[in-house]
């Protein structure tokens, strides 16, 4: 195991600047992820701690030791790709034992690593097989089978499950969080599907446009965002948004209000804020008890509903007028998760409340958040 450190790691291409001042600490046996939209930087920052692409700025250190400038080959880390890259002229044992042959290691030695690798990733009995006889997820096994023959301080993962259907991805999330269990060693992870950094990691770190957003915990992520990109992007579907100002009374929207005591919540009247709620945190207003703090009740418009097995998913209008953004969200609108046995019904009124402790507020201009959870505003006197 090896502690991981970048510090003001910068890499730029030309104009462009993939990766910016990231500074960031991993842990001896922590599993962390990377994780965001395609071209924000993860695959690059994997690739700068791995050595197969040179910072233009900062430095890459590896336990106690700066690996800068040092090559793949002596930094101790073992990588595991998308494409699995397998030789398909080689069974199982041979293309697990690939690496440690080249480095001219003692047979003895070769077969106790091969084994005890084969017995972690369940591939005992499968030695003589040939890549094109197995399934796509044993392959990623052998895949990941190679990495750890090596015995790395370090293991990188770029989106390894990627080229696998969906059902096999699920399964093989369990088997690498066993893994780590197994190992109790360093894993780097990159991924775009937020449902695989959420399950497997210690922490995550979500990026954007070649910036940290914030490495924290998942749930912590989830419930209590740093920003506005990363309450959008973190949690299937996504957060809703309401963009609005603050007023002596509280948030004041074109479409909707809610009370706030301004300077219980860090705001400022006339202040520029976006309202943020996840749709389980919007309920139907004869199920207000649901909420912890219900807020006033808000008559919406049922536009479309989205049957999901478990639940469903109801997109609402504040206004049959609104003009509906492609996906379904945007100002004017808000998507809701029922039950499946609600009593909701297309382009039908609805009356609903938002849970005012999962309430939050960010900054309008910065996207910074300012609070996670409103409390209830001051009572005000029969002389206010």
């Amino acid at each position: 195991m090896a502690r991981v450190r970048l510090e003001e790691i910068t890499k730029r291409y030309g104009e462009v600047t993939a990766v910016d001042d990231m500074n960031l600490a991993i842990e001896d046996g922590e599993f962390v992820t990377f994780v965001g939209p395609s071209g924000c930087g993860k695959s690059t920052t994997m690739e700068t701690i791995a050595g197969l692409t040179m910072p233009t700025e900062g430095r890459v250190v590896i336990g106690d030791r700066d690996v800068t400038n040092a090559p793949p080959k002596d930094r101790g880390v073992s990588m595991v790709f998308q494409n699995i890259a397998l030789f398909p002229h080689m069974d199982v044992y041979d293309n697990i034992s690939f690496g440690l042959r080249l480095r001219k290691y003692e047979q003895v030695e070769i077969d106790r690593r091969v084994e005890r690798a084969a017995e972690i990733v369940q591939l005992e009995g499968m030695m003589d097989r040939m890549p094109d006889e197995m399934s796509g997820g044993q392959r990623q096994r052998v895949a990941i089978a190679r990495a750890i023959v090596r015995n790395p301080d370090v293991f990188l993962m770029d989106e390894p499950l990627a080229n696998l259907d969906a059902k096999l991805r699920v399964h093989m999330r369990t088997e690498l969080q066993r893994l780590h269990k197994e190992l109790d060693t360093t894993i780097v992870y990159v991924t775009h599907d937020q449902a695989e950094a959420m399950t497997m990691s210690d922490r995550i770190a979500v990026m954007n446009a070649g910036e940290l957003q914030q490495i924290a915990p998942p749930l912590e992520c989830y419930n209590e965002p740093a920003n506005l990109f990363v309450a959008g992007f973190i949690g299937s579907p996504g957060m809703n948004f309401l963009s609005g100002r603050v007023t002596d009374a509280g948030f004041e929207s074109t479409h909707a209000s809610l009370e706030l005591d301004p300077e219980s919540h860090g705001v400022e009247p006339d202040q520029a804020v976006t309202l943020g709620v996840r749709p389980e945190d919007v309920h139907l207003a004869r199920n207000r008890d649901q909420a912890d703090a219900p807020s006033r009740t808000l008559t919406m418009v049922a536009d479309v509903l989205e049957p999901m097995g478990d639940e469903i998913f109801v997109y609402l209008l504040f206004d049959e007028d609104v003009e509906t953004s492609a996906e379904g969200r945007g100002e004017g609108q808000l998507l809701m998760s029922v039950v499946p046995d609600a009593d909701v019904a297309e382009d039908g009124r609805v009356d609903v409340v938002l849970d005012r402790s999962k309430v939050h507020l960010f900054d309008g201009e910065t996207g910074d958040a300012i609070c996670h959870g409103l409390t209830q505003a001051p009572a005000r006197s029969e002389a206010e």
